[in-house]
């Protein structure tokens, strides 16, 4: 059992990842800054105990972080602390850097520092554990991106994670320290902000508003589902080996308006319109995003390798997540209270 300091455990995939590490039995030290995208409504039912304290700051914050590391002499520190969201990175790419690459090496600097004063089997267990995204590789053809493909990235947010992966990297070629990175998927499920497309196209469909598919809607994601990344995070953590990174995937492509579709029908089952219409009628094609990447898709070997595999089935894992988002409206509304996720944004006008 480990202590862990996790940051951006207010999150969607943060979130998740605390619930999965305190039933494996280790204590969490999470420390988030409560931007937009997190909210104290996904930590509801996390148990209040000597196992689990939340902490609201920034991973920029030296002096609150060095405290941290002090107090709770922690065996590893796993970073999901980021801005993620690719249209946003295209109006404010500012905040990506500021977060994804300065916060970062911030982090990383007190790190290196607090591991090289550890002694025996202290020093020789710690990790530094980066989530990162498929999305550093860029756009792919044809194949699967592995882990030691270079890095193409076409967005600002691409870019800054980019660079965070290779400044964590860095400080294990260069000073030693034990590092790991995961890259993850397009991940779905509960908790996820409303503005990503899955979430998104829920809200707009129940709300009897036209369901945006960027281009053609042929772009294809590799989809995984939240608690099969949260394993696949897990399992590099206990068993990865310093200085590697691992592709944590789905192995389930799907073109968006596929996706879009099969969330439609859903919808059609759960929840019918009352006009006896069915959801995919508000479909409707829109601008596409500029600088779109066509496809992304992992190579998992070397995570299978660990012994993780997938558990849930998209077809499975997209009835689960509709379910969780219809019978949870109130936290919905509470945490998009101060920002809209349902308006267009992403268009390269600023």
């Amino acid at each position: 059992m480990k202590t862990i300091l996790l940051t951006g455990g207010a999150g969607f995939i943060g979130s998740n990842l605390v619930r999965n590490l305190l039933e494996s039995g280790h204590t969490i030290i999470n420390l988030d800054l409560l931007t937009y995208a997190g909210s104290l409504e996904n930590l509801k039912g996390v148990p209040s105990n000597s196992q689990y304290r939340f902490v609201h700051g920034s991973i920029g914050d030296k002096d609150l972080v060095d405290s941290l590391l002090k107090e709770h002499q922690p065996d590893a520190i796993v970073n999901v602390a980021a801005e993620t969201h690719v249209d946003r990175s295209i109006d404010d790419p500012d905040i990506f850097i500021d977060t994804n690459i300065v916060g970062l090496h911030t982090l990383l600097r007190l790190a290196r520092y607090y591991w090289s004063g550890l002694q025996g089997d202290k020093k020789s267990g710690f990790r530094f554990l980066q989530v990162s995204t498929d999305e550093v590789y860029g756009s792919v053809m044809t194949g699967l991106s592995k882990e030691d493909d270079p890095f193409r990235a076409n967005s600002p947010y691409a870019a800054a994670k980019a660079s965070g992966d290779l400044l964590v990297r860095s400080y294990h070629k260069t000073y030693g320290l034990p590092t790991l990175i995961t890259n993850g998927s397009n991940t779905y499920g509960p908790h996820q902000f409303p503005e990503k497309l899955i979430p998104l196209t829920i809200l707009k469909a129940i709300a009897g508003e036209a369901l945006p598919i960027y281009g053609d809607g042929k772009n294809v994601r590799d989809w995984l589902f939240v608690e099969d990344h949260c394993r696949g995070i897990a399992h590099t953590l206990m068993a990865g080996e310093p200085g590697r990174n691992y592709n944590i995937g789905g192995s389930d492509e799907r073109p968006n308006i596929e996706v879009v579709q099969k969330l439609c029908a859903v919808l059609d089952t759960l929840t019918p319109r009352a006009d006896g219409a069915k959801y995919q009628d508000q479909i409707t094609y829109v601008a596409d995003r500029p600088g779109h990447d066509f496809r992304y898709a992992l190579d998992t070997t070397l995570a299978q390798s660990l012994g993780w595999r997938t558990q849930v089935e998209f077809s499975e894992g997209l009835e689960t997540t509709v379910s969780w988002y219809l019978n949870n409206q109130p936290w919905c509304k509470a945490v998009a209270e101060n920002i809209d996720p349902l308006s267009r944004i992403g268009l390269a006008t600023k």
